[in-house]
């Protein structure tokens, strides 16, 4: 067992995957500056698994914090997921992107350096792929961003694969997530978008529990089995199952390695629509709509080195997500505002 810190565990997977530390007996250092997230989310982490988060309210860029956390606590590893996160966003600033994302991993990494703790688990996505050339994508598949956040994780990436290089002892393992969806069984922890969602779930309840009149579908016009994007939709705790399983990895291995976390399977817009109103009986009125610039038709893993490596795979089903992220959302109607 070890004392894991995670940056932003106050986040929607942070909050999950602390849940899932705590349950295989680690013990959690949260930091997280609530810029996009709640300390209630910490709360009721503490609450659903009966044991206590140290929390350190600070940013990741704040050195003198960092070496003050490091120096107060010793820490075994970090699992890193600060960072700012929607896509259209970071094309409108994306000097606050790479500021925020890369500078303030540089940061971490340099605290982590002077403090001695040599293993990283790192929140990367599959946006680093880009549009693929082929289905499913592999860990081999070209890097090639199109959005200013994806260039921050791809940045970050091969940082820690020249970090490990540099550093005898450093291990690091990059998570490709692709679309992390659903909430934790209890209700009482799930995403909380601030604004309007950017990922096509949170829509989805939203609109069910009539806090938004209809979902926009862009597009049905694309090469898939109803014209409309086809996605990898990973519950979110399989997803926080897979950074428990990667820091064993780091406990047992050097070096570098990305991986990606997904189901291996592709649903599509409609699909997931009609899978939600078949789990819960909720509606979800929808329009099609042009498509979005940027968007692509399909993306889809090859989540076979996470069964490999990390001796990892979803098991929960497109309804076990339905019906928890509705669960979380009727009980919590405002996310953690309701409070």
């Amino acid at each position: 067992m070890a004392r894991i810190l995670v940056t932003g565990g106050a986040g929607y997977i942070g909050s999950h995957t602390m849940v899932e530390l705590l349950a295989a007996g680690h013990d959690v250092v949260c930091l997280d500056n609530f810029s996009n997230s709640s300390p209630e989310a910490v709360k009721r982490v503490q609450e659903i698994a009966g044991r206590e988060v140290r929390l350190f309210t600070g940013d990741i860029r704040d050195r003198s914090l960092l070496d003050s956390l490091f120096h107060a606590v010793k820490v075994d590893a970090v699992i890193h997921f600060a960072a700012l996160k929607a896509v259209g966003e970071s094309v409108a600033k994306p000097l606050a992107y790479y500021e925020n994302n890369v500078a303030g991993t540089l940061t971490l990494l340099e605290a982590m350096r002077a403090a001695h703790v040599m293993r990283i688990v790192f929140s990367s996505s599959a946006t680093v792929y880009g549009n693929p050339d082929k289905l499913p994508i592999t860990e081999d598949a070209p890097v090639r961003p199109f959005n200013p956040y994806g260039q921050t994780k791809a940045m970050v990436e091969q940082i820690l694969r020249d970090w490990c290089v540099a550093e005898p002892g450093a291990a690091a393992v990059a998570l490709r997530y692709f679309n992390p969806v659903g909430a934790h069984p209890s209700g009482r922890i799930g995403e909380d978008p601030a604004d309007i969602p950017n990922n096509l779930f949170p829509f989805i309840t939203q609109v069910a529990i009539g806090k938004r009149e209809r979902l926009s579908v862009f597009g049905n016009d694309w090469p898939t089995v109803d014209g409309t994007g086809v996605r990898d939709y990973l519950h979110v705790v399989d997803l926080a199952l897979g950074h428990v399983k990667a820091l064993d990895w780091l406990a047992r291995d050097h070096g570098f390695v990305a991986i990606n976390l997904g189901t291996g399977q592709g649903t599509s817009v409609l699909e997931m629509v009609h899978a939600f109103e078949s789990a819960t009986g909720a509606k979800v009125p929808h329009t099609i709509v042009a498509r979005r610039p940027g968007d692509i038709a399909a993306c889809w893993a090859d989540a076979s080195l996470a069964h490999r490596l990390l001796h990892w795979q979803a098991t929960r089903s497109l309804e076990d997500l339905c019906a928890s992220g509705w669960r979380w959302q009727q009980a919590n109607p405002e996310g953690y505002r309701t409070v």
